[in-house]
């Protein structure tokens, strides 16, 4: 059907920015696991010794100014201290042991070697969600998760602490799509290859007359005044790097030299017990 790569689009200008803000040079750099070329060109724009591209292992290998091979995001095929950059966008929110991916990805780090990743995340396609649960809900009397569930922006600071990244940092970046509707948004899903990825899911092939009712809630609970439905998007945004003996280290508990109220300016009391 054609790819929907709007998502991406958005995503490889985004990092095309952030990078713009880092002057230092990243010689060795892996895209890993991103579908399509989009963020691959945005980093041979920088012009690094070695790119790579860690194509996704249903895309098949592109063709351009970098080594282009099939990578399992989960299992990966590099030495330790490979890379000095290594970036990724919406695909790593499909993978099975995010922690055990995310320590992979910082040994494969050469030290002050930098993580920038992107996830569907946090509030993504909420009111897909809701609209298929009350319809479910409604006609079979009971809910079965039928969109794949994505990581909270809180979790992701930790889980980069817990792989051993220094100065992690997270944020997010909210995207309302509009559609005519329900199906018209399916549509899209599919052809980024998004749909349920869940291997718990329940396989039974849902009847017509639930879709039919879902779209029927979404219109009627998520629509602007034209009619057309929204559909959100959560872009999560994720930094962190290799540790390095250069980097700025938090200060020892009791080593400040200043009182808090002095800073402030502020009178120092006494909590009532």
């Amino acid at each position: 059907m054609g790819a929907a790569d709007f998502l991406l689009e958005r995503v490889a200008e985004d990092l095309e920015d952030r990078l713009r803000s880092i002057l230092r040079p990243f010689e060795r750099v892996l895209d890993l696991g991103t579908a399509g070329t989009q963020l691959t060109q945005v980093l041979a724009q920088r012009n690094p010794q070695l790119l790579v591209h860690g194509a996704p292992i249903a895309q098949a290998v592109s063709a351009g100014p970098w080594l282009s091979l099939v990578a399992d995001e989960e299992a990966l095929p590099f030495a330790p201290e490979s890379f000095d950059l290594i970036t990724s966008a919406l695909s790593l929110q499909h993978v099975n042991d995010l922690p055990g991916a995310l320590v992979q990805i910082r040994r494969s780090l050469r030290p002050d070697g930098l993580f920038l990743a992107c996830f569907m995340g946090g509030q993504s396609l909420t009111e897909l969600r809701s609209a298929l649960a009350e319809a479910e809900e409604e006609i079979l009397g009971g809910v079965s998760p039928r969109v794949s569930p994505f990581v909270d922006l809180r979790d992701l600071g930790s889980l980069l602490q817990r792989a051993g990244f220094a100065l992690p940092v997270t944020d997010v970046d909210t995207i309302t799509v509009r559609y005519d509707h329900l199906f018209a948004l399916a549509h899209d899903l599919r052809a980024m290859g998004a749909t349920n990825a869940l291997v718990l899911r329940d396989k039974r092939k849902i009847n017509k007359t639930i879709f039919l009712r879902a779209a029927e809630i979404y219109a009627q609970n998520f629509s602007d005044a034209d009619g057309r439905v929204r559909a959100t998007f959560d872009l999560v945004w994720l930094s962190g790097w290799a540790p390095h003996e250069s980097q700025q280290k938090p200060l020892q508990p009791g080593s400040a030299k200043m009182r808090l109220a002095d800073a402030l300016n502020a009178k120092e009391g006494k909590l009532q017990g």
